[in-house]
């Protein structure tokens, strides 16, 4: 596999800074370029970041020493790098102005961003459940008129602890109804404790537009090509509750779900178990060696002790029960800015390096 020159676009944000710090030492990817707002370029990243490094890890040296483009000067941006990461902190239609201009520069990118999940021929991939949408990429480039230029981006950050359980089941047990209530950290806002003394010993019932995401996204994901457009599932209905909780980092979420046929409890941990999605038999750099992990303790899984199994990678479960509602009941946890953001688009970013769309 050759070296591709990745820039990160909103490299000073909690999400880029995970970015930047991943792609340290990354097998396939050099980072070259940082860009962000006007404000920060022509300052080197460590500059424009200052004491507003998130990270547990030091910041990357080859890193601190970039100089910080302009995120706007999109055809300059574009000439130094192979592809871009975007998480950028912008209104939606200036984020999909944005994300459309660098791909009309020829400039792939892997967005974090909400904005273009739901553009018909845009594939929002979890690499493991829908690898196959990368195909519509070849549509999008009709539209855009472009050779190698696109837009993928990865799902919301909440779906991936339930999406990822609930996915093995959907289809052979014929996944019906979803409830699932889930239970954010505030690193999924952009903040820390540090920065938002507020979520301190606080519990906040709403988060801007998440449930809606919650209960849409996982239909794309699910969804088929059909033409030029990705056509979401008509099934599962689901319904989302979403709190902000005191947590640094880990979204958990509380799921029930009823089937057309009910599977036994034996049957629901054998697919967990055995379950495997492209990213693992394409053995890429960041994926987990096995994606679903459940705890058979009734504590388990828990925040602190279990989002950063598998380097943040992989879904931990645990307390699947009968429900007297539903068929069944369980809990589930994803590490928000790995797995859930930056993390989840570097493994998209190697899905489609493996797969040739980045060539």
């Amino acid at each position: 596999m050759k070296k591709y020159r990745v820039g990160v676009v909103g490299a000073t944000g909690m999400v880029g800074q995970r970015f930047v710090s991943l792609l340290e030492n990354h097998p396939w990817f050099e980072l070259v370029v940082v860009a962000a707002s006007p404000r920060s370029a022509g300052k080197t990243y460590a500059e424009a970041v200052g004491a507003r490094w998130a990270m547990p890890t030091p910041m990357p040296q080859d890193a601190a020493k970039l100089i910080v483009m302009d995120a706007s000067h999109v055809e300059e941006v574009a000439q130094k790098v192979d592809f871009v990461f975007c998480a950028v902190d912008m209104k939606k239609d200036e984020i999909k102005a944005l994300e459309e201009a660098y791909a009309k520069a020829e400039c792939p990118v892997i967005s974090n961003n909400s904005a273009n999940r739901f553009t018909d021929d845009v594939p929002m991939i979890v690499p493991e459940i829908n690898a196959d949408h990368a195909q519509i990429i070849e549509a999008q480039r009709r539209r855009l008129g472009t050779t190698r230029g696109f837009i993928a981006v990865k799902s919301n950050c909440s779906l991936q602890s339930y999406v990822p359980a609930l996915h093995p089941l959907r289809e052979e047990f014929g996944l019906k109804n979803v409830l699932v209530c889930t239970y954010q950290a505030i690193s999924g806002a952009g903040k820390t404790f540090e920065t938002w003394p507020e979520m301190v010993d606080n519990c906040i019932p709403y988060i801007g537009g998440e449930e809606e995401k919650s209960e849409q996204e996982p239909l794309k994901l699910w969804g088929h090509i059909e033409g030029d457009c990705i056509v979401k599932a008509a099934s599962p209905a689901i319904t989302a509750q979403c709190l902000r909780i005191p947590v640094s980092d880990g979204h958990m979420a509380a799921v029930f779900m009823s089937f057309e046929k009910k599977p036994t409890k034996e049957q629901i941990l054998e697919r967990w178990a055995a379950f495997q999605g492209e990213a693992q038999r394409l053995q890429l750099p960041s994926a987990p060696k096995q994606f679903l992990h459940y705890f058979e303790e009734n504590d388990r899984p828990q925040t602190k002790l279990d989002r950063n199994l598998e380097n943040g990678m992989a879904v931990s479960i645990g307390r699947l029960r009968e429900d007297t509602q539903y068929d069944y009941k369980f809990v589930c946890l994803s590490h928000n800015t790995l797995r859930g953001a930056a993390g989840g688009g570097v493994l998209l970013a190697e899905l489609l390096a493996a797969k040739g769309y980045l060539d």
